[in-house]
């Protein structure tokens, strides 16, 4: 019960498709032009960050940097959520123009999940996924709903309708790993229990 409670929380904002309630792109994505044989050898790593944000960062460099950045309207400390969890908090805020929504997800005062919501009117998943594509080469996996790009701990995502995610992925699986302890010693202090009768 734990577990499954604890992965929802951090899954929740890292496997929902994106903030849109609308119906996914209609547009047809054709394969781009082969990578670089730089980038499609694997051999460029990933980016941690966008602009001035990055994995890793501290909540009050966040909060610095999203109120410098005139891509994003944040609101200060209104725009924070503290999580139950251990140290995890959460801000989202929105942006002008670009950026519709933006999420930051933060365990032990340190982002490890940042979201973007793009604006479909001014820019399209494919721009996108190609920009991608030229600069790290093809993806780790990819299908209808999503590309993954993963190596050296970071993973890039791109989610329809158009959703761009990082996430250091050995928060993440600490995380998980955290949650099945939790739930292995729920399920043995439950059968201890039981065998009282």
């Amino acid at each position: 019960m734990m577990m499954r409670t604890a992965i929802f929380l951090v899954c929740a904002l890292f496997l929902c498709s994106s903030f849109s309630a609308g119906a996914q792109d209609a547009e047809t994505e054709t394969r781009p032009s082969p990578a670089s044989p730089e980038s499609a050898s694997g051999s460029v790593p990933l980016s941690r960050g966008f602009r001035n944000l990055s994995l890793g960062m501290s909540l009050d460099d966040l909060k610095a940097g999203l109120a410098g950045d005139s891509l994003f309207t944040f609101r200060g400390d209104r725009d924070v959520s503290f999580l139950p969890q251990r140290d995890q908090s959460l801000i989202e805020t929105t942006g002008p123009s670009f950026i519709r929504r933006a999420f930051f997800q933060l365990r032990d005062g340190e982002v490890f999940i940042m979201g973007f919501a793009l604006n479909t009117a001014i820019i399209d998943h494919y721009s996108v996924f190609t920009s991608l594509v030229k600069k790290y080469g093809e993806p780790s996996a990819l299908d209808p709903r999503q590309a993954v790009w993963e190596r050296d701990g970071t993973r890039i995502s791109i989610e329809r309708p158009l959703t761009v995610k990082y996430m250091d992925m050995r928060v993440f699986n600490g995380i998980i790993d955290e949650a099945a302890l939790a739930e292995s010693r729920e399920i043995r202090l439950r059968e201890e229990f039981l065998g009282e009768f």
